[in-house]
């Protein structure tokens, strides 16, 4: 019979700075998105439409209101996508971690 082990306190390590580094771009992706749109649809300049993306990306609200149709349909939109965009980014960074977690609680209770 083998001995199950966890892997190695390397390989785990490498696979958080992968995942980081994966929902960390994605993030960033999805910001960027967002500036952009902010920029070209509300008429604001980069840095309130940094924050209007900022924003909405976390949760927190829209701060500059939407005038024309076109701005309430990129807001209603990217409201949408970054709802999904963020838990998924969280999901990523936080799964090697909550996977060594429940490798080693099997680990544990096999014994």
């Amino acid at each position: 019979m083998t001995v199950k082990r966890l892997p190695h306190k390397n390989h785990f390590l490498n696979q958080l700075l992968k995942s980081i580094a994966l929902g960390t771009l994605f993030l960033i992706i999805s910001l960027g998105i967002g500036v952009i749109g902010y920029h070209y649809y509300f008429n604001i300049s980069w840095l309130d439409s940094l924050v209007n993306a900022s924003m909405i990306l976390t949760g927190m609200g829209p701060v500059d209101r939407a005038e024309t149709d076109g701005a309430k349909w990129f807001s209603s939109l990217y409201a949408i996508y970054s709802g999904v965009a963020f838990l998924t980014s969280v999901g990523v960074i936080f799964g090697p971690i909550v996977h060594r977690f429940l490798h080693k609680f099997k680990l544990e209770v096999e014994e």
